[in-house]
């Protein structure tokens, strides 16, 4: 089964396309065990609701050798679940190194699908394709202020700098990971329809809804067939502390349904 397919069945199954981030701060725990046990509760209380979860490293790594250990446990609690599992990592480095990260990412820990920085080229991007049901998205265009530096930059024959990013989704059905193997992250709040109208027809992550301020009306109407997972994270893990996850999970995954 390629990435696509798992991502589509379990859209289906979940009945919308909410990804649940579990970007925890430690600041908001007493210690790395109510930190990990707050993620478990968020994964068990979410899961009925996510086509996906999607853990960023940063906020493991920032707690040293406990982080990484923690992380390891929770994506294998989030693969028990059956919920696909993206690694926001955003990594970008030369083949090689590329390599392992890719052999650390998919082999070791068994996570779905991987955020990645091509601007080194394809060949950065590469190694990871070339593993079978797993997944890459690459940065497009963000919802930081700072995707107008680079990312929305025009060229000189009018075209924009993300959409070389988009270009090399054309690879996809070529590698051993197939056919939309390769997404895209749209940030919400630059989805702007002169946008979303230069990006390939491939899956895409959008971050930017809740505390980012990203509107979803900016994807209704696109008529675009390739799925597009929205990820919540501090809307989910830290607004509203009166309100159950489990709560917030299905009325973000109600909205979501509602721009389908």
């Amino acid at each position: 089964m390629t990435y696509l397919e798992k991502l589509r069945e379990r859209i289906g199954v979940a009945g919308s396309a909410l990804c649940v981030g579990i970007d925890p701060r430690i600041d908001r725990h007493g210690s790395v065990a109510e930190l990990e046990s707050f993620c478990q509760r968020v994964i068990e209380e979410t899961a009925e609701f996510a086509a996906a979860f999607k853990p960023n490293i940063a906020y493991f790594e920032a707690l040293g050798v406990e982080g990484y250990q923690l992380l390891e446990g929770l994506v294998a609690r989030m693969k028990s679940t059956g919920v696909p599992v993206i690694l926001d990592a955003k990594r970008g480095d030369i083949g090689t190194t590329q390599e392992h990260y890719a052999r650390a990412y998919f082999d070791r820990w068994d996570v779905d699908a991987v955020t990645l920085s091509a601007y080194m080229g394809y060949d950065s991007v590469e190694p990871f394709l070339r593993h079978p049901g797993k997944g890459v998205y690459l940065l497009a265009v963000t919802s930081n202020p700072g995707a107008a530096d680079l990312e929305l930059h025009e060229l000189a024959d009018g075209r924009r700098v993300f959409e070389l990013v988009g270009d090399l989704a054309s690879h996809a059905s070529s590698t051993p990971a197939g056919e939309g193997s390769i997404g895209l992250v749209l940030g919400l709040t630059n989805a702007s329809p002169e946008v979303i109208a230069r990006l390939p027809d491939v899956p895409l992550l959008v971050p930017g809804l809740g505390a980012q301020g990203g509107d979803l009306e900016a994807l209704r109407g696109k008529g675009r067939k390739a799925p597009a997972l929205i990820n919540v994270s501090r809307g989910i893990l830290y607004s509203d502390e009166n309100a159950a996850l489990s709560e917030k999970a299905r009325d973000y995954a109600n909205r979501i349904a509602q721009i389908a």
